[in-house]
């Protein structure tokens, strides 16, 4: 696998140009993009700490000493007409990360090397608006963006195991806050490197050419293409006995298909050679101790300190421990005093609901994590219901701050565990609801939620789990 990750550095990788995804077309340059005459690179140094963070959580290797090399590449993204990357010296090396299978077991994926380069611009076959054009034209914001690459090992067998690895991968550079890594936004993209090896009725094991799949941009498209590359090379072999040749590969949405684009270039195609330009990178082991101390929780730990020391269940862990923002507003409101179960409860339920209305991602809903614990001590108290009420006093707290309690007052959404009234409505209860008392005393364990209904519709802002208590309690 091929991975290519955008960083998230307020300047590209070395000018002071704006880094940014959007804007008016080739509005994010400069001279050093346009690569006029005379002008010289300066490196981006945040973008080299934020690709030292990934290879150490990568369990990588870290250069002491690497350098720049130009990369030949003749296309008009890239008017220097070279890209400026890393060969023989990869800034991170040597590191491995642990997936879980489609099987249920772990996958080790070596990773062979993590380089720091540029990225190119963007060429575009089709004017804006759908016009045709008899040319193609080119939007250079995106030239020039730090761009690290990371390099696997062939170590992943299943399309399924693919998919795991990337979104694995993404979960962690966010993690990390290098990147945004937003697939739609190309932040990320990947190129799956793929063979087979077939092994005949005589035992003879053919081995076909290696085909890499360019800028594959989601989830899905990643599982498809690789799944469907692995049997177009089986197919090929069966039809003809061809292995193939080293090739770059598209994938069509429309057909659900690859298609060949062209051969694929050896690394001595590329001319790459030194950089004048630029000095070499020294890394000190100063400046690596403080950038492992800037390191924070990793998504595989937090995962496993959510189902071991919190004890919330695997699927409901697995979802808060994969985005940062959102794992940060359960820790906050677990220090703060909260069950971190019913906390858990309140971000996956109200909290997914508030952020799909508010299109909003659910770590960015600007809900203060005291303020959730307190709402869920709220219920923890019986003082509000956790369903509907539970809601809506967090939809106000989004807009409103002050204490939980107070606005819920404000709201009418605090009920009553004032067992007086309870024995008030569940005495008017008995007298007008025979039947229902009859079933429940004949072992309909059902009506006891409808008879529960009743109370509460009677008599409002009772406490739904004190008048179950109670009423259990009386008719027993």
């Amino acid at each position: 696998m091929e991975i290519h990750v955008q960083l998230a550095t307020k300047s590209k990788m070395f000018t002071g140009a704006a880094n940014g995804f959007g804007g008016e077309p080739n509005s994010q340059v400069d001279e050093v993009v346009l690569g006029l005459p005379g002008t010289l690179p300066v490196m981006n140094k945040k973008a080299v700490e934020y690709s030292i963070k990934v290879g150490l959580a990568l369990g990588c290797q870290i250069a002491k000493h690497t350098k720049w090399d130009r990369k030949s590449y003749y296309y008009p993204d890239l008017p220097k007409n070279y890209q400026i990357s890393q060969y023989d010296l990869p800034l991170c090396f040597s590191g491995e990360f642990t997936i879980e299978g489609e099987n249920g077991q772990p996958i080790v994926v070596r990773i062979g090397r993590a380089h720091l380069e540029e990225d190119a611009g963007k060429l575009m076959h089709d004017a804006p608006g759908g016009f045709a054009i008899d040319h193609s034209i080119v939007d250079l914001n995106r030239a020039g963006t730090p761009l690290l690459e990371i390099v696997t090992e062939p170590d992943l067998s299943s399309p399924k195991d693919v998919a795991t690895f990337g979104q694995e991968l993404q979960k962690l550079v966010q993690a990390l806050g290098v990147s945004e890594a937003q697939m739609q936004m190309g932040h990320m993209r990947f190129e799956p490197n793929i063979n087979v090896h077939i092994t005949d009725q005589d035992g003879v094991v053919h081995k076909t050419a290696i085909t890499e799949i360019k800028n594959l941009n989601s989830f899905s498209v990643l599982e498809r293409a690789t799944a469907y590359e692995i049997q177009r090379q089986i197919h090929e072999w069966e039809e003809s006995g061809s292995l193939g040749k080293k090739s770059t590969y598209g994938w069509d949405e429309a057909s659900g298909s690859t298609y060949k684009q062209r051969d694929k270039e050896d690394a001595h195609d590329y001319r790459y050679f030194p950089d004048p330009d630029l000095v070499p990178v020294e890394v000190s082991e100063e400046w690596l101790a403080q950038l492992k101390a800037e390191l924070v929780e990793l998504p595989a730990a937090r995962l496993k300190r959510y189902t071991d020391v919190l004890g919330l269940p695997a699927t409901e862990a697995a979802i808060l421990a994969g985005d940062r923002e959102t794992g940060e507003l359960l820790d906050g409101a677990v220090a703060a005093g909260a069950n971190a179960k019913r906390v858990a409860n309140l971000i996956l339920s109200h909290g997914r609901r508030l952020a799909n209305e508010r299109a909003v991602p659910l770590g960015q809903l600007k809900l203060k994590p005291a303020r959730l614990a307190e709402v869920a001590g709220l219920i923890d108290q019986n003082k509000i219901a956790p369903a509907e009420p539970a809601g809506k006093l967090l939809e106000r707290l989004l807009d409103q701050d002050g204490p939980a309690e107070q606005i819920a007052g404000e709201m009418g959404l605090i009920q009553s565990s004032d067992m007086g009234a309870i024995d008030v409505a569940i005495d008017a209860l008995i007298v007008q609801n025979p039947k229902s008392l009859q079933d429940y005393k004949g072992g309909k364990q059902a009506a006891l939620g409808s008879l529960v209904g009743m109370v509460m519709k009677s008599a409002k802002g009772l406490s739904a789990k004190s008048v179950q208590e109670r009423l259990r309690e009386r008719l027993a």
